[in-house]
């Protein structure tokens, strides 16, 4: 099974420029601390700009992840993550996503920037 799989992240809303996630959480994405572990939030928000960018594009093409910068701003306990992911700019090749992360609550939690570069052939 794929990483992103075994997050089981799945798009919930689709938007004019983006989409919503969410991602259920689970003791293994935890931290000692109790809350989500920073790279689970940081996961997050990469598979939301991807599904983002696959929305815009309206297939699926191969990509990579060539950058990616979280804010963290509170921790996240509780049932779910929701990543809103805003496509900012999609050119031939490199496409830049924001994405604003949320508790169960709706209360700003982590704030990213993820940058694709598209890889050039399309897929299925």
């Amino acid at each position: 099974m794929a990483f992103e799989d075994d997050l089981a992240t799945r798009v919930v809303r689709k938007h004019k420029d983006g989409v919503t996630v969410e991602c259920p959480l689970r003791e293994g994405l935890m931290n000692s601390n109790g809350v989500v572990h920073g790279g689970v939030i940081a996961s997050v928000a990469d598979e939301a700009a991807w599904h983002a960018i696959i929305h815009h594009l309206g297939h699926y093409t191969p990509m990579t992840t060539t950058e990616l910068k979280v804010n963290y701003l509170r921790p996240i306990a509780g049932a779910k993550i929701v990543g809103r992911a805003y496509l900012l700019r999609a050119g031939r090749t490199l496409c830049v996503g924001r994405v604003d992360l949320f508790d169960a609550k709706r209360r700003l939690a982590a704030i990213a920037v993820v940058t694709y570069m598209l890889l050039g052939k399309e897929g299925k």
